[in-house]
């Protein structure tokens, strides 16, 4: 996980420098209070000279390109005519963040005049924003006093937005065995998604997985053990199912480092005792989960893309599906097979020898347990007509469970939505929303749904 990286974009007029030099000092100034500010703010700033006319700010935006960032912020420090940005602004491909704020705070009847030059930027930004409209560009603006508002933690939560499109344009997903037959909702071709999304699919059986995995004596399964002797209770530990589970869980780590992925999907049907893996490796599922690497279940590269997109900020993300409704307690229960974020859990993860009737291999280990509570917002990202998307958002909040828990030995947990669940069952299949789906913990919705938006995907918040 990397800071989020932007280009700060500073605007000026070359008539200025001109007709009155002197005035740059504290132009520059401000520009690098601006720089400090969004520094301290977790950003990794990318300063560019101040641009004045088409070639500078040609040669600036092609800068910020190539450092790699994720946005382009824009700071008017006076007025700059729009037409000398224009066609830099047009080309990029990078998300444009308009941030309209000025040195003073208070500009009144008694202001010195001179400090006009100083706090007039705000009709350059008109006028530039005119243009961007004009020329089909979608930018984000936040406005507000530079010390007296929240606009520069907005200006940061928009660039957490563009880190996360960023890491979505440029996911390496890998899909172990086919996606399950029938499960049409999240399927996507993978060229498809490609060309509508940037993400790459790299595809494998177990064969070739089979072909990573260590000796049952090798250094590596006894360092894996040690470590699950410290994160897990439970009576499987240091079974021969755990053993065989770390075995198989380090043969995909090993796949995925080889293959530089930062996803991945897996078919539990897929696997069978004759390919070499013979156990479904649930746990490196949730291993991986909690250190940032996107998953889902049953050849779902998609919701496992958006998974890594969202951990490329927060890293407090699950795969999970909607299981049953609760209609008592206006609640819905949450789980899956055997795959959760460690760290999401309430209390030590246990681990368990699971009855696994479902393939030709043996008994897996998983480690279950119960989300812990908390404010979360649940997110889906569906495919819908024409090659387009829909990004799902909604506000939830996952119960902590007072009293006897039947579900211990399963990956599980109960969410409130917003609204009552009958309505929201309702919003959420009438905006094609699939059976998979990630939950990241935080009060972070604006900015999933600004990453949404950043990536031109329909977006629907219930």
């Amino acid at each position: 996980m990397r800071q989020p990286k932007v280009g700060l974009l500073p605007f000026y007029l070359e008539l200025y420098d001109r007709a009155m030099p002197e005035v740059r000092l504290r132009i520059d100034e401000f520009r690098s209070t601006i720089s400090t500010e969004l520094s301290r703010r977790g950003l990794d700033v990318i300063d560019v000279p101040v641009c004045r006319t088409k070639l500078e700010f040609a040669r600036a935006v092609k800068t910020i390109e190539n450092s790699g960032a994720d946005a382009i912020v824009t700071l008017h420090l006076a007025y700059s005519p729009s037409l000398e940005s224009e066609e830099a602004l047009a080309l990029t491909d990078l998300p444009i963040i308009v941030l309209d704020t000025t040195p003073s705070f208070d500009y009144g009847p008694e202001t010195d005049p001179d400090l006009l030059m100083y706090n007039h930027g705000i009709h350059g930004v008109q006028d530039m924003c005119n243009l961007l409209i004009r020329n089909g560009k979608r930018f984000w603006i936040e406005v507000g006093h530079w010390q007296h508002s929240d606009v520069l933690d907005r200006v940061a939560a928009s660039a957490r937005s563009a880190r996360m499109a960023s890491a979505m344009r440029t996911v390496r997903v890998g899909r172990i065995g086919e996606p399950f037959a029938g499960m049409g909702d999240f399927l996507v071709d993978p060229t498809e998604l490609g060309e509508t999304i940037g993400v790459t699919v790299v595809t494998s059986d177990c064969r070739e997985l089979a072909r990573f995995l260590p000796g049952p004596d090798s250094p590596e399964v006894a360092a894996e053990l040690e470590r699950d002797h410290r994160l897990f209770a439970g009576e499987a530990l240091g079974s021969e199912a755990h053993l065989r589970s770390i075995r198989a869980g380090l043969a995909v780590r090993r796949w995925l480092e080889e293959q530089n992925l930062s996803a991945f999907s897996m078919n539990f049907l897929a696997f069978d005792r004759a390919s070499g893996i013979d156990v479904v490796p649930f746990l490196e599922a949730s291993k991986a989960m909690t250190r940032g690497i996107g998953y889902a279940g049953e050849g779902d590269v998609l919701t496992a893309a958006l998974g890594t997109a969202i951990a490329s900020v927060y890293r407090d993300v699950t795969f999970t599906e909607m299981f049953c409704p609760d209609w008592q307690s206006n609640r819905i229960f949450v789980s899956h097979m055997g795959e959760v974020n460690l760290n999401l859990l309430a209390g030590k993860p246990i681990l368990r020898e699971m009855p696994f009737p479902w393939a030709e291999v043996e008994n897996p280990v998983i480690a279950v347990g119960r989300l812990r509570g908390g404010k979360a917002v649940f997110v889906d990202l569906a495919p819908i007509a024409d090659r387009s998307f829909s990004l799902i958002v909604s506000d939830v909040q996952v119960v902590d469970v007072q009293g006897p828990d039947r579900m211990e030995d399963s990956v599980h947990g109960w969410f409130t939505p917003p609204v009552p669940i009958t309505d929201f069952l309702a919003a959420y299949s009438k905006a094609g929303g699939t059976h998979h789906a990630v939950l990241v913990y935080g009060d972070v919705a604006h900015e999933i749904i600004r990453f949404g938006e950043m990536m031109g995907w329909n977006v629907v918040r219930i």
